[in-house]
């Protein structure tokens, strides 16, 4: 049957990742600088991610697709290499198309040898993330894997048998948030707790994950939250963040988000906002961990 799908022209793509957030089926992925389909069986061919593309460099496609053929899309895949094929099949793990998976693995041992690329290394790859407790489970992208922290064993067994493992001890933290409200759709721009401010722009899932935010990143600051995969007219968020600039005249900028690849979207947003303001200022990027370390931090 033919069904539409994206179609991606290297030649215009920069590799910006705004695409990105905009794709809930997580099939596309900046590999090699570069937006790559990793898999055709998660493209709904609805082209969310288009509008996104300041580069026009992704379009509809009319092509035949039927009955979907995982030997013809592994196929395809490896002639963009090794970093496409790994990030193909762990997207057929994440999704658990375990035959899918199993068909593209059986292509990859019997035709190995015409590739360019370390068949036996590229699959250790794909299997050791499997294993390392963030890719082994099932569901779209990988900022919606389920993970689970582990219980400390050492606390747990200083407890002893009849006590509790964690005792809870009333603490009373001072809240340093000087504003409301903070949501980016919901903000003034031209509040006049933003005229002259350093403002942090945080990923929705930040401060759950990092234990003293409001010590660490709020105290003197303004704020704005925003999710840059599951909001919608992320165009708007451009806009105000341009308006703080430009006419809030914020200071700084500190962009805050997960280590996820479709919170990157938060930093591009930033970005796009500071290139069409009139004033240029700092934007210091911070990426955490789901366990809430911080990763990297970088000025840009």
């Amino acid at each position: 049957m033919l069904r539409e799908i994206i179609k991606i022209d290297e030649d215009k793509c920069n590799g910006c990742g705004l695409c990105i957030p905009s794709c809930p089926e997580g099939a596309l992925q900046i590999i090699d600088g570069k937006a790559r389909l990793v898999s055709d069986l998660m493209c709904d061919g609805l082209g969310a991610c288009i509008g996104e593309c300041p580069e026009g460099a992704i379009k509809i496609e009319e092509r035949e697709a039927e009955p979907y053929n995982e030997k013809a899309v592994i196929k395809e895949i490896v002639k963009f290499g090794e970093n496409t094929v790994i990030a193909h099949l762990k997207h057929l793990l994440d999704h658990n198309e375990m035959v899918y998976f199993e068909t593209a693995v059986e292509y990859l041992t019997d035709h190995g040898h015409k590739f360019s690329f370390d068949v036996g290394k590229a699959l250790d790859k794909v299997y050791q993330n499997s294993l390392s407790g963030v890719g082994c489970v099932t569901g779209g992208c990988p900022g919606s894997r389920v993970i689970e922290f582990p219980i400390d064993i050492d606390q747990v067994e200083k407890a002893g048998k009849d006590e509790p493992a964690f005792v809870a001890v009333p603490v009373s933290i001072k809240s340093e948030l000087r504003q409301w409200p903070v949501q980016m759709h919901l903000i003034n721009p031209g509040a006049s707790y933003f005229r002259n401010a350093d403002v942090v722009l945080a990923a929705d899932c930040v401060a759950f994950s990092v234990g003293n935010f409001h010590q660490e990143y709020l105290q003197g600051n303004s704020l704005a939250i925003a999710c840059p995969k599951l909001d919608s007219g992320k165009e708007a968020y451009v806009e105000k963040l341009k308006a703080m600039i430009d006419e809030s005249e914020i200071k700084s900028l500190q962009v805050l988000v997960m280590e996820v690849p479709c919170c990157s979207g938060l930093v591009h947003i930033a970005q796009i906002a500071r290139d069409a303001a009139s004033r240029k200022i700092p934007i210091r990027k911070t990426v955490i961990s789901i366990k809430g370390e911080v990763l990297m931090e970088e000025w840009i």
